[in-house]
């Protein structure tokens, strides 16, 4: 299988955060190096280590090449030089300023290579007031506001499972990455990206002021003290194996659950086909549900709701996600070497392509494991050279046989063609896209492509709304309709009908993507399959994105983000460590956004590698699969060593003293984890304790850990009445890392945030009130952030669109009247209240 990204190549400076761009950019076939410092990352002893082997560095390097290059010497930084005139993108995660201060940074390179797509990766962004601040996984939860709606009413609040944030940050600078790389392919400049760690969780993992967000308006009256009540929201019931979740969100499904209940008199009243009337009779409602549910099994449940059209899933450990016969059929999940002699079960990928994974191939490299030839010196190419996106026919005389690697193994031109006035242009520009996609993955996947320049043509069937357009209040929008939708158009057309269908086949002729987030089987059973639609346009890509793919046992399965939590292991370590019961993934909505990044990621890569094969192509993406990869540790550590990964709550296993401490104040926290024997020193003179940096009990990480409870006690007493922001602060200008929890109306002033104006406004007609929105993937030098067009009214583009088509306004009328065109109704109405000053 030839890989969208064949022939590009990727210089990988990461070291920690940012790690897994390049391992989904190895995936999708670019061609990635991995360029060290002779002693190594520091990445290669992260924690866990098994045999020798750091299991995440084996994860997220895997499919990579390694050389070195020592930068604080004139020989190493030419090495870099000569690395990167070969090179289409190179991605970073140094401290910011460290390359500028070895004279190797941003400018100096793109000064000798204008063509390279440089991504800098950092815990804060370039500048603003927290750029040298250390980022952590905790401390990102804490600020971000995640942590704020994550765990018990009561309670401290619970740090949700490690990874996914790496792997988030990782998705998110790709598709920066392929952004750049995509605009350069037009017109030979490259780009310089900033991409901020805590601006990507702000708006990509679970966004407050996003898509079904939790702010909903912003409202500062929407956040109590102490977590939400989450647990009611998608209810987690004991069975006779184990436990299940339901999650009833249509009134179908809860008529379903109705009956399977025996009808019950009490639940009769139609006011039970709402989701606020049956929360609010949790107290009397659940129990009924738990009585059913104690006699059966997981797998008769899952199946008695299929058949009854209720969605529930089963609650699985990790062990149970390892021994799951769909993920080995599916090939989610393989048996592969990681390191050298140890073989282990692994998340292989995130994305098919036409049936075929793009996964594991092999494994991380080992240190400077590729320093067997010097690159070229010279391009390929002048300035002035056009991209033909193939390969020289003689990559020897071009000079493209590099670092010892088959010169087949490449497949780009890298001559840079002279600008063009697309300069000026969004990246996506002259793309257009089909959407048929739904609810937050939907939105989520295709407003990326229209952010930034693609037509992106929102189908809808006024007879089955879009379940956001459901949410709205009269005749309000939902703002998660204005928050998921800006910048597209919209296009009332019924696709049960025939004409409908041929007006589909008609745009789908001249588009280039076409969306859909459907049940396995969907788009076929409607006569538009990808094998049916490639031969109406052969340059078409089609993504279908489901909850477990269309393979293996499972695909026919009624899956949203709480039940692909629950299936794949996150749930389960999601919740306290002494409560098995208790699961606090409730509030979020996990996977639906990150799982949309990764497919964005992947059809982006496809229509690059659609400019060298000119054919388009069929991808496959399962949010059950994101939700795997970022689980990858844990579940390779439980292969490895059974019983060994267990829910750690808010310690870090691997360091000391770590946690969520409480501050001054009601319910005001901040997170503090310090990773090595600098920070302990450090810490210890904050704390104004210089003693304990002496303490034998705490002179090395295991004995840290292994007096846990003491360091915990030293810094709870430190930290119970100073405020959180500015404990955080004192600390982290110490160098130890520390955040403090955020609410999400504190992210529209946090200082950071502001600085880097993080973000933009959306408006709307029929919303009472401007809301905030993420104004950028990130910050680029040659690419301007996104405009903020409001979204569309169903069917509010119909006649646009078609008259797009070359229908006459004939054929336009007469396809309104039989109900096939679906046009919004005129209407001037505005809710929102004049602007005054």
């Amino acid at each position: 299988m030839i890989l969208p990204l064949h022939g590009v190549r990727v210089l990988d400076l990461t070291d920690g955060l940012g790690e897994s761009c390049g391992r989904y950019l190895a995936d999708l076939g670019a061609e990635v190096i991995r360029v060290e410092q002779p002693g190594g990352s520091y990445s290669r002893s992260a924690e866990p280590v098994v045999d020798g082997v750091s299991i995440p560095f084996a994860l997220r390097n895997a499919n990579k090449r390694a050389v070195t290059a020592d930068l604080t010497t004139e020989a190493g930084r030419e090495r870099l030089r000569e690395l990167a005139a070969t090179a289409d993108i190179l991605v970073e995660s140094q401290p910011p300023g460290r390359l500028t201060g070895l004279g190797v940074g941003a400018d100096e390179i793109r000064s000798g290579a204008p063509g390279l797509v440089w991504v800098s990766i950092s815990g804060f962004g370039q500048d603003g007031p927290y750029r040298h601040w250390q980022a952590t996984e905790p401390v990102l939860y804490a600020l971000s506001g995640v942590l704020s709606r994550s765990g018990a009413p009561g309670a401290e609040p619970l740090l949700p499972p490690a990874g996914l944030i790496e792997e988030t940050v990782g998705v998110h600078a790709a598709w920066a990455a392929l952004l750049a790389y995509h605009r350069r392919l037009d017109t030979g400049q490259g780009d310089t990206v900033d991409l901020s760690a805590f601006e990507t969780i702000v708006h990509g993992f679970d966004p407050g002021f996003g898509t079904q967000g939790s702010a909903a308006a912003g409202r500062s009256e929407d956040f109590p003290r102490g977590r939400p009540d989450a647990a009611n929201f998608y209810p987690v019931f004991p069975c006779r194996d184990g436990q299940v979740r339901i999650c009833m969100l249509a009134k179908r499904q809860w008529r379903g659950m109705f009956e399977w209940l025996g009808s019950p008199t009490e639940f009769a009243d139609p006011r039970y086909d709402t989701i606020p009337a049956r929360f609010a009779a949790a107290g009397t409602l659940h129990p009924l549900i738990e009585k059913l549910f104690a006699g059966y099994t997981q797998a008769e449940l899952v199946a008695e709701g299929a058949r009854r059209g209720v969605p529930v899933g089963g609650v699985h450990t990790l062990t149970e996600v390892l021994e799951t016969e769909h993920f080995a059929e599916s090939g989610a999940l393989a048996d592969t070497e990681i390191g050298a002699g140890l073989r282990a079960r692994v998340p292989s990928g995130y994305v098919s392509f036409d049936g075929r994974r793009a996964g594991f191939r092999t494994p991380a490299p080992e240190l400077g494991e590729h320093d067997t030839a010097e690159p070229v010196r010279e391009r390929a190419g002048g300035p002035d050279s056009v991209i033909t996106g193939h390969r020289p026919e003689d990559p020897a005389r071009t000079g493209e046989a590099r670092l010892g690697v088959d010169s087949a193994d490449t497949g780009a031109d890298r001559r840079v063609p002279a600008p063009t006035a697309a300069d000026a242009t969004a990246p996506l520009a002259g793309l257009r896209v089909l959407d048929l996609g739904v609810i937050v993955f939907g939105a989520e996947l295709s407003r990326q492509f229209a952010d930034y320049g693609a037509d992106v043509i929102k189908i809808e069937n006024a007879n089955f709304p879009d379940g956001l357009r459901q949410s709205r209040r009269g005749s309000a929008l939902a703002a998660s309709v204005a928050w998921g939708h800006r910048n597209k158009r919209s296009l009332g057309l019924d696709l049960r009908s025939s004409a409908g269908l041929e007006v589909f086949r008609r745009l789908a002729a001249g588009a280039d993507v076409v969306l859909a987030n459907f049940k396995p089987g969907t788009l076929a059973s409607m006569g538009l399959s990808y094998d049916v639609l490639a031969e109406l346009n052969p340059r078409l890509v089609v993504s279908e994105s489901s909850a477990f793919g269309s393979t293996g046992p499972w695909r026919a399965r009624l899956g949203y983000g709480p039940l692909v939590r629950a299936s794949c292991g996150v749930s389960a370590l999601w919740r306290y460590p002494d409560d098995a019961e208790l699961l606090c993934d409730g509030q979020t909505v996990y996977p639906d956004h990150i799982a949309a990044q990764v497919t964005a990621v992947a059809v982006l890569a496809t229509l690059i590698g659609r400019r060298r094969t000119g054919r388009g192509t069929h991808i496959e993406v399962a949010q059950a699969d994101t939700a795997l990869v970022h689980l990858g540790t844990q579940l390779v550590t439980e292969a490895l060593r059974p019983g060994t990964v267990t829910a750690p709550g808010n310690a870090d296993p691997y360091a000391a003293p770590s946690g969520v401490y409480a501050c001054a104040g009601d319910d005001e926290w901040c997170v503090v984890t310090v990773r090595d024997d600098h920070q302990w020193a450090a810490l210890c003179e904050v704390l104004d304790r210089p003693d304990l940096s002496s303490d034998p009990r705490f002179s090395t990480a295991a004995h840290r850990i292994a007096n846990r409870p003491e360091l915990d006690r030293i810094v709870a007493t430190w930290l119970r009445d100073r405020d959180p922001q500015e404990a955080a602060a004192e600390l982290q200008a110490a160098g130890v890392p520390a955040g403090a929890m955020l609410r999400l109306p504190q992210l529209l002033t946090d200082p950071q945030l502001t600085a880097r104006a993080t973000y933009t406004r959306v408006e709307h007609d029929r919303l009472p009130m401007t809301l905030p929105a993420a104004a950028r993937a990130a910050v680029f030098t040659g690419i301007a952030d996104p405009p903020t067009r409001q979204a569309p009214l169903a069917g509010e583009h119909t006649r646009e669109v078609c008259l797009e088509l070359g229908m006459d306004s004939t054929e336009i009328d007469a396809l309104i009247a039989a109900g096939v065109l679906q046009p919004s109704a005129p209407s001037t109405a505005s809710i929102r209240e004049p602007a005054t000053g």
